[in-house]
């Protein structure tokens, strides 16, 4: 029995992120997640109580795995300024990602508090990661230049998915050297 509710919650995963990915916050609906699935629509509250349930979970399940890919890239760099550069180029190369898609959409929607405090700590989480090769760089402030950093990241992952004029090739350039002309101590 266990065993079929964590796959029944896996799918009911799965089908926010496509609804996300395809249509945004507006395609998650309880509904639409039951019709994905297979299920009736009063099972899936059952395991969500609400929209915001599901994505925090997403955020709980996704998140870290998004997180380990950009701290693996970073691990393979050999200077604080290469390390900075993969922090940008991942996170730039996964808005394509499914899961991205998902963070990316639910991050802007109607969220209660709870949820969007636990968005803001993910993302806190992931700056985090910086902090070291900014202080090698020489900054004073390497937490605070970290979430500067990660604005330029989080901009140019909106320019990305609004299907902006430049190519994503282009704006992953023009994130990178602003950011490593920005992050020079």
């Amino acid at each position: 029995m266990a065993e079929h509710r964590s796959m029944q919650r896996a799918a009911l995963l799965d089908a926010a992120r496509s609804l996300l990915s395809e249509g945004g916050t507006e395609a998650l609906t309880f509904p639409a997640l039951a019709e994905r699935t297979g299920l009736a629509r009063s099972s899936v509250y059952e395991y969500f109580r609400s929209r915001a349930a599901v994505v925090e979970e997403l955020c709980e399940v996704d998140f870290p795995l998004w997180a380990a890919e950009v701290e693996a890239v970073m691990a393979v760099a050999d200077s604080p300024e290469g390390k900075v550069e993969a922090y940008v180029r991942q996170q730039l190369a996964l808005v394509g990602d499914r899961r991205h898609r998902a963070v990316v959409a639910i991050s802007a929607s109607e969220l209660d508090a709870g949820a969007r405090e636990k968005i803001r700590a993910a993302h806190g989480g992931l700056a985090t990661m910086i902090v070291e090769a900014l202080d090698a760089l020489g900054h004073t402030q390497p937490r605070l230049a970290a979430m500067l950093l990660q604005g330029v990241v989080d901009a140019a992952v909106r320019r990305i998915e609004l299907g902006a004029a430049e190519d994503p090739e282009s704006i992953t350039e023009a994130a990178v050297a602003m950011v490593l002309r920005g992050v020079r101590g």
